[in-house]
């Protein structure tokens, strides 16, 4: 292809899900027109179009969706606020079920024999999802409204040629159009000096290091090289977020055991029968417990009805400026933890209980006060806890190995209730309160009333860490394995506040924990860590580019610099042809390429959720945006 081919109304760079969204709502807004002349688009993704890397199609069925069939759509109804026609369209839930009546699927044989007995609350495997997009696209392109290019390559530089945006991608070739947008996902890290070092010490010393990244991208065979597998090896693990889930899932299945219920169990406790080819993992990260699990599908969580966080609070909190988060939000906000547990509590173990807390709770102000409220009512040491031990358990203070092991006990019992009965577990309302309030403090980024040091450093810096700890963890399938392998000692947790180190002396990996004062040594070293979508520092040759010619800078919040692309604001009103456009160094917005979702998320909030039937979702609002501004750009150009 040649520079001076200008055949394509708009060329994407990332083919994952909001590549989707975009020519649905292309092809939405075509429909609702009456027009017959379809759009010309080209897509373009490193890994697989439609799919992208999240939700490839060629990896293990182990990697499980975090999200429940019925919490996924591509199609936006009325609930999300847009200028564009609602369109409804087949959910994930309405998909699934459409193959399970056919009882067959030309992807793949696979894809109905995974979606036979899906129900509306399981968690179903990444790669069905992933072809679910591929299918929507498909329809897109049936309507016979959108004619699509999809390229399998490598985007490394953008030209700006008049009113085109020619993109060229590794191999040589150019695509031009008079929009671009980019939609690239979770975007990665270059290696940081730490990770050199160690990816250094591997290779000089005949040692194994995986470092951080997507989880069906990694060479897991050279963790477990030969058919004994782990054979009692100790293979240090750093990171126990949503990865960590689907490294376990997927390395678990090679080892020959199995897992069993636990008859009896109120809970659904999982016993690991061992095959004996078992390694020992021994993990650690810098709060030193996993991901707080899902809830039970088919689990009904507890109303969220705020006592002290309500939408008028936060409407009151918008309209001022250079507020601090920690100071002026975050005590109302442990309030209502605080508030959410004792009640919770009130109801599952009322012994463990002081009478009095709700008036003191309603009394207290500032964090402090909160925090004796806890301290002085909750009798029971089990069910005890000041709010900074959400994030940090033990607040850093060294605790020994024995006291530590005892926290472990706890959190896998709280996590097994939590999981199976949301609606009165103590722990899950806490979850739960997180959950409903973590949009509504990151607006407050967005209107200007955090100021911009806590907007950067407490409101990306901490909050959104603490948010994905407590309320978008992985499924409770998965979770109820790991907490088995935890109980029959093939996982061990080593503490908070891990660190890792190459042993000079010992010429190999440590990992120890100040806090519970445990120091492991091993061979291998599996990073379980992700980038989260974090600009500056991507390994993303396109935006580097970029950043390093002018031509886009990273956002900042009063002079204070975040970790996304700056884009303009969007606004929802159809006369307005613009928003989210990627701004230059200067200042200067560029209204031929747009910015979708994670890659622009200090001003975009939400858009790396996926979409779900009947709620706002900010990802398919995005892309009715975009799709607005392609067709007035066809329209300019005649």
């Amino acid at each position: 292809m040649t520079p001076d081919d200008a055949r394509f109304d708009a060329v994407f760079v990332g083919g994952g899900p909001r590549a989707v969204a975009t020519v649905v709502r292309l092809v939405d807004r075509l429909r609702d027109a009456g027009e017959s002349q379809p759009v010309r688009v080209a897509i373009i993704d490193a890994v697989e179009i439609a799919a992208g890397a999240t939700w490839r199609t060629d990896q293990p069925a182990e990697y499980l969706n975090n999200t429940t069939v019925a919490a996924t759509t591509i199609h936006p109804d009325d609930s999300t606020r847009m200028t564009g026609p609602a369109a409804p369209g087949p959910s994930l839930a309405d998909w699934i079920s459409e193959i399970e009546a056919a009882g067959a699927h030309p992807f793949a044989s696979w894809v109905a024999e995974e979606a036979q007995g899906l129900r509306p609350a399981d968690f179903p495997t990444r790669r069905l999802q992933g072809v679910y997009y591929r299918d929507r696209l498909d329809a897109a392109i049936a309507s016979g409204l959108a004619e699509v290019t999809e390229v399998l390559g490598s985007v490394v530089d953008l030209v700006t040629a008049g009113d085109l945006r020619r993109v060229l991608l590794a191999d040589g070739s150019v695509y031009s159009a008079p929009s671009l947008v980019l939609a690239q996902g979770m975007v990665q890290a270059l290696p940081t000096l730490e990770e050199q070092a160690l990816q250094r010490a591997a290779s000089d010393h005949g040692l194994t290091y995986i470092a951080p990244g997507m989880p069906a991208e990694q060479p897991w065979d050279l963790v477990f090289p030969n058919a004994d597998v782990g054979r009692g090896d100790t293979v240090l693990v750093r990171g126990l977020g949503a990865n960590f889930f689907d490294v376990v899932g997927h390395l678990s299945r090679q080892w020959g055991g199995r897992f069993e219920r636990v008859d009896g169990d109120a809970f659904g406790r999982l016993r690991y029968v061992a095959s004996g080819r078992e390694p020992k993992l021994v993990a650690g990260s810098r709060r030193g417990f996993p991901y707080r699990s899902k809830p039970d599908g088919d689990a009904v969580p507890a109303p969220f009805e705020p006592r002290y966080t309500t939408r008028e609070w936060f409407d009151e909190l918008g309209e001022r400026e250079g507020l601090s988060l920690q100071h002026d939000v975050f005590p109302t906000l442990a309030a209502e933890f605080a508030y959410a547990h004792l009640s919770a509590l009130e109801r599952w173990a009322p012994d463990a209980l002081e009478p009095g807390w709700s008036e003191r709770l309603d009394a207290a102000s500032g964090l402090l006060e909160v925090e004796s409220v806890l301290e002085k009512h909750v009798l029971d040491e089990r069910y005890r806890w000041l709010v900074d031990e959400l994030r940090r358990p033990t607040r850093g203070e060294h605790v020994g190995q024995e006291r530590w092991r005892e926290l472990v006990r706890r959190h896998v019992e709280d996590e097994l209730g939590s999981m199976t009965q949301p609606s009165r577990h103590p722990r899950a309302a806490v979850n739960r309160v997180m959950s409903m309030v973590r949009g509504s403090v990151s607006k407050l980024a967005v209107v200007g009333a955090l100021s911009g040091d806590s907007a950067v450093h407490d409101l990306h810096g901490w909050f959104d860490g603490d948010a994905l700890f407590m309320a978008s963890g992985p499924p409770s399938s998965r979770t109820r394995e790991v907490l088995a392998l935890i109980e029959a000692g093939v996982i061990e947790l080593i503490g908070p506040e891990t660190k890792v180190e190459f042993d000079e002396e010992e010429r190999l990996f440590r990992l120890s924990s100040p806090v519970s004062g445990r120091r492991e040594l091993a061979r291998t070293l599996v990073e379980t860590r992700m980038s989260k979508g974090k600009v500056p520092g991507t390994s993303d040759p396109l935006l580097r580019s970029l950043l390093e010619t002018g031509r886009a800078r990273i956002h900042t919040i009063e002079g204070v610099p975040t970790a996304s692309l700056d884009t303009t604001l969007a606004d929802i009103d159809e006369a307005v042809s613009h928003g989210f456009n990627l701004v230059d160094a200067d200042g200067n917005p560029d209204r031929r390429v747009i910015v979708l979702g994670i890659p622009a998320g200090s001003t975009q909030p939400g858009s790396a959720i996926g979409a779900t039937p009947g709620k706002s979702s900010p990802l398919l609002a995005g892309a009715d945006i975009a799709a607005k501004q392609i067709l007035a750009a066809r329209r300019d150009r005649g």
